[in-house]
């Protein structure tokens, strides 16, 4: 059986506040709706996972692909399942303004604001990655 891999985004861009990350409300399924997590989603057959990732934030941001760079993986693997497992990456964005296709809000994010986002279970995982990368 082979694993489906699903890719994560930590988009990382300086703010006012400082350094953030952009995190995403998810819409489906019910049982997650409402919660944030870094976006992205599935590699598909012959296709790399920075290929994947830039693919899908266009998808789910509207942001061009010229303006991605998808860097260093971000953490550990998290197994969503028997079959899927999940990876995240560092990704710089250079220009363009993200906006909500796919999910109900986006928001930006700084390091001491972490803690207190509703996170989808999975993405909890990489809270400690991602204060690091933040800093």
């Amino acid at each position: 059986m082979s694993v489906q891999i699903v890719v994560a985004g930590a988009v990382i861009a300086e703010s006012a506040a400082g350094r953030a990350v952009l995190i995403a409300q998810r819409r489906r399924p019910p049982e997650l709706a409402g919660l944030w997590e870094l976006p992205g989603g599935k590699v598909m057959p012959g296709e790399s996972e920075p290929a994947a990732l830039a693919r899908e934030l266009g998808e789910e941001l509207g942001l061009d692909a010229d303006a991605i760079t998808v860097g260093e993986r971000l953490g550990a693997d998290v197994v969503l399942s028997h079959g899927t497992t999940l990876r995240a990456y560092l990704v710089d964005l250079a220009h363009g303004e993200p906006r909500p296709h796919d999910h109900q809000a986006l928001r930006w994010v700084t390091a001491v604001q972490l803690a207190d986002v509703d996170w989808v279970p999975a993405d909890r995982a990489w809270l400690g990655e991602l204060t690091r990368a933040l800093w």
